[in-house]
C-alpha cells in the first residue's frame, strides 16, 4: 500500500505540480487528490492537466467536516499544504496529528502568522533589511506557521531586492527541496 496525500492550493498550483511530478512514479508514495477553496484557482488545471482528481470546497464545508469525508473517502495519509491560506481547522489537525506539512517563504519563526503569506512576507522581510531569508517547511498545528520545523533552506538578499525577486529566489528553495522533505519525513514515518 501506498502513502496517500492530499495537496492542499488556494492559487496557481506550482508547488503541487512539481509534488505530483515528483512523486508520479514513486514506488512508496502517491498523490491522492488536490484539494482547493477556490473554483477559478489555476491549480485545478494543473491537476487536471496531470490526471489528478481534485476536490472543490467552500470554508464552510472545510469547517463542518464535509472536507474530513472526502479525505477519508481519498484514503488520505497526509496533508500537504502547498499554497494554501486557510487555517486546517481542528476537526482535521485531530485526524491528522503531525501528519500535515507546510512550507512557509521564510526563515520562521520569523514573518509567520495570520496574514503573512506570499508578496506580504518578501515586503517584510525587505523592509526590516534583513540580509537573508528562505523556506521553512514544517508541521502544521493549530496556531498559524507554528508547528515542528522539518527544515530551512536560506538564500542571501541581495542590497537591489524586490519581493519579485526574492519570490523567485524562494520560489525555487520551494521547488528544489519540498518534495524531498515531503518524501524524507514520509517515508521516516
Amino acid at each position: 500500500m501506498k502513502i496517500r496525500i492530499a495537496l492542499f492550493a488556494s492559487g496557481n498550483g506550482t508547488n503541487v505540480q512539481r509534488i505530483a511530478e515528483y512523486f508520479r512514479e514513486h514506488a512508496s508514495i502517491e498523490v491522492a487528490a488536490v484539494y482547493c477553496n477556490k473554483p477559478d484557482a489555476f491549480v485545478l488545471t494543473r491537476a487536471r492537466n496531470l490526471g489528478i482528481p481534485h476536490r472543490i470546497f467552500s470554508r464552510e464545508e472545510l469547517e463542518e467536516g464535509e472536507v474530513m469525508a472526502m479525505l477519508i473517502a481519498d484514503h488520505v495519509d497526509w496533508i500537504i499544504l502547498a499554497g494554501f491560506l486557510w487555517k486546517v481547522p481542528d476537526n482535521i489537525l485531530e485526524a491528522y496529528p503531525e501528519h500535515i506539512i507546510n512550507v512557509h517563504p521564510a526563515l520562521l519563526p520569523a514573518y509567520g502568522g495570520k496574514g503573512m503569506y506570499g508578496h506580504r512576507v518578501h515586503e517584510a522581510v525587505i523592509a526590516n533589511k534583513e540580509k537573508e531569508s528562505g523556506i521553512t517547511i514544517h508541521l502544521v498545528d493549530e496556531v498559524y506557521d507554528h508547528g515542528d520545523h522539518l527544515f530551512q533552506a536560506r538564500v542571501a538578499l541581495d542590497e537591489n531586492e524586490t519581493p519579485d525577486t526574492l519570490a523567485n529566489k524562494i520560489h525555487a528553495l520551494e521547488q528544489e527541496y519540498f518534495p524531498l522533505i515531503i518524501e524524507k519525513t514520509l517515508l521516516s514515518n
